[in-house]
């Protein structure tokens, strides 16, 4: 008899999002006039921009032709897509080299992904609130996990515990679902204590376009010392609207390194090299032309637009919460407003009753750990319209 995998069994009987989904879809069931508006998944609404587009009906026109027809390509990324994250990532003064630079088809499934390359016996140190995919995929592999908490006392942004003995680090900044971000004192702090103790940070950088403040960093590699203990993930979903296209990155440096136990020296770097050239045959050419695109100087320019478009929204939420004397954090820095759940309700609670008294679906603070009981995520994703009938419909609430 075959055996399954029983660490499945410490799951939440669902994710997160498909529960909201179950939710929203038995309300259209019963109300089937209502009008919904969406501010819970982060999916964007905006369409790809001109550059890209243009771009990928190029690179499909090649597909077309003998000359020009691409089969399998490089598991780790076409040469002129890694160049170009490359180019990029200059612009925040960080130098890498382009085989330190692993395409793939999005953040999500990286930090999941990237769990193969260590061994079970390590102990996870995870934020509580958390996007919840770090948790799900090593509790799948049956690993140790000890949460930190973040708080509001802490501005959702908790800091290394001497007395926390920790293997792994999960790190995300600017934070999904807080919008926390931390600044470079904070991330210096951790950088040393990973150091220290000969720990490896996963950083999400999946909002790193929506950094306004020039003294925030965009890249973990902003701190020095970082490419010796830090594994970090991107992606092209929010930063150009990918989240249907499917286009991401991680940065895995060849400084780090480890030994075995019979004293052979492994380099993380050429493990998820062999680990991608196994499990994974890239990402499509027309996707990676696409993203190439993307950091164009015109593309970057229509990024850039769609992000200011999504800002704009996130102040229409965060004006509304300030109106009402509500506690919140995010919506500067980050797409995210994560607010204090009103009338004493926790996040669930909340959920049900914004979605029947006016329609309006967030996603519930209760998903993202025990510290989000209370608290309630909205994104900034949706169109403007959407997002002011939305805070409309918010204030009539009080």
């Amino acid at each position: 008899m075959a055996r399954f995998n029983e660490n499945f069994l410490e799951l939440k009987e669902s994710y997160l999002f498909s529960e909201v989904a179950k939710r929203v879809s038995a309300f259209k069931e019963k109300y089937p006039d209502r009008d919904v508006i969406r501010l819970g998944i982060g999916d964007v609404t905006l369409p790809l921009g001109k550059t890209v587009v243009q771009a990928m009906h190029a690179a499909a026109d090649e597909m077309s032709s003998a000359e020009t027809f691409r089969g399998y390509g490089p598991e780790q990324g076409y040469d002129f897509l890694r160049q170009a994250i490359a180019g990029h990532y200059r612009t925040f003064g960080v130098e890498l080299d382009e085989d330190e630079i692993f395409v793939s088809d999005g953040a999500k499934s990286d930090t999941g992904n990237i769990t193969d390359l260590f061994s079970r016996d390590n102990t996870v140190l995870i934020p509580d609130p958390v996007y919840p995919v770090y948790v799900d995929t090593n509790t799948m592999n049956g690993r140790n996990i000890v949460y930190i908490n973040g708080t509001a006392e802490n501005d959702f942004l908790p800091m290394p515990d001497s007395s926390v003995q920790a293997d792994l680090i999960y790190i995300c900044s600017p934070n999904n679902p807080t919008g926390a971000c931390y600044n470079r004192s904070q991330l210096r702090e951790w950088v040393d204590y990973a150091l220290e103790n000969d720990a490896v940070i996963l950083f999400d950088s999946a909002y790193e376009s929506f950094v306004s403040d020039d003294s925030l960093p965009h890249s973990i590699y902003e701190i020095d010392g970082a490419k010796k203990c830090a594994v970090e993930f991107c992606s092209l979903s929010k930063t150009a609207g990918f989240t249907g296209t499917r286009c991401g990155y991680t940065i895995v440096p060849k400084a780090i390194t480890s030994v075995s136990s019979d004293g052979t020296e492994m380099s993380l770097n050429k493990m998820w090299n062999r680990r991608q050239t196994t499990k994974f045959n890239g990402v499509p050419y027309v996707v990676q032309r696409a993203a190439a695109a993307v950091f164009s100087d015109e593309g970057m320019k229509e990024a850039r637009e769609m992000t200011a478009c999504y800002m704009k929204n996130a102040r229409i939420i965060a004006d509304t919460m300030e109106e009402l004397g509500i506690r919140y954090t995010g919506g500067i820095n980050s797409p995210y407003i994560w607010f204090e759940c009103p009338f004493g309700m926790d996040s669930w609670k909340f959920f049900d009753f914004m979605l029947e008294k006016a329609g309006v679906v967030g996603t519930p603070g209760a998903g993202f750990g025990k510290n989000g009981n209370n608290w309630f995520r909205l994104t900034a994703f949706n169109n403007a319209e959407n997002t002011t009938e939305a805070m409309r419909r918010f204030r009539d609430l009080f």
